[in-house]
């Protein structure tokens, strides 16, 4: 008797093995990822890398390298801007770097740090209340391409007036103008900004804790993470910070609901600042 399955369920077979694939050939995990989130992304990519199944897709991407790294472009679209959230950012500026000043030097993680907007905003951040030049910043995301956009520090021209409201917004204490050079179109941001910054590759889903730090961003990242996953990061936060050490979360996240929900405490709870316990 033949028996006739839902297109729907063949779909969910092929995303599984599309991810799975993905994690033997490149060791880039996305299981834990939220299905939801991985398979508006997917969808998506069928048509961008001209493929009308996902089957297709994985024996593209499996026998094509290049095509993976577009398809690696499409599940990890960075969407990001300089000061995202200002008030966010005004908070830790009132209420975080009077105690990040008490210590002699500081380490900043921000996970997930995508084309480098979060890691210039923080600097000048720093730079402004003369912290900057005792702190190391590691900057981490799995997107190769996304952190050699950071690493340069270029950013067009279009987004800038919207940076300016958000750096003003954020209590801002200079012109924002000082901080770049604009030619072509670009915004040229200045080199010493990066000169404490170290870019590296690392996935919240398969790698460990590198430094003790002072302060964790990870904003936006996590909302694309199942439990499973959510846990496992807030775990790395937990390990790599010190003790009574800042973790700053994106505006949809909280560790209230995780595993180590007891582990961290609200310093500043509307803008997602906590500190370890």
């Amino acid at each position: 008797m033949e028996r006739n399955f839902p297109v729907e369920r063949n779909s969910e077979i092929e995303l599984r093995l599309l991810i799975e694939a993905i994690y033997l050939k490149y060791s880039y995990d996305f299981r834990d990822y939220s299905g939801a989130s991985i398979k508006r992304r997917v969808n998506h990519a069928l048509s961008q890398l001209e493929c009308n199944t996902i089957s297709a897709l994985q024996d593209k991407v499996l026998h094509d390298p290049a095509a993976f790294m577009q398809l690696l472009q499409l599940l990890t679209i960075p969407v990001s801007e300089m000061f995202r959230d200002p008030s966010h950012f005004l908070a830790i500026r009132k209420e975080v770097v009077p105690l990040l000043r008490t210590y002699p030097s500081i380490k900043v993680w921000i996970a997930g740090c995508s084309t480098g907007e979060e890691v210039y905003s923080m600097a000048i951040l720093l730079r402004e209340e003369g912290l900057l030049d005792r702190t190391i910043i590691y900057a981490t995301d799995i997107n190769p391409r996304s952190l050699e956009k950071a690493k340069q520090g270029i950013f067009s021209m279009e987004n800038v007036r919207a940076y300016t409201a958000n750096y003003q917004q954020a209590g801002g204490q200079s012109s924002f103008a000082d901080y770049y050079t604009a030619a072509y179109g670009y915004a040229i941001f200045d080199k010493t900004l990066r000169e404490n910054v170290t870019f590296a590759d690392h996935s919240l889903a398969t790698d460990s804790v590198f430094s003790e730090t002072q302060l964790i961003s990870c904003r936006n990242v996590l909302i694309y993470f199942n439990k499973k996953l959510q846990d496992r990061a807030f775990g790395l936060f937990h390990e790599s910070l010190c003790h009574r050490g800042f973790l700053v979360l994106g505006s949809k996240e909280t560790p209230d609901f995780s595993a180590f929900g007891d582990q961290f405490e609200p310093l500043v709870k509307q803008e997602r600042i906590y500190r370890k316990t």
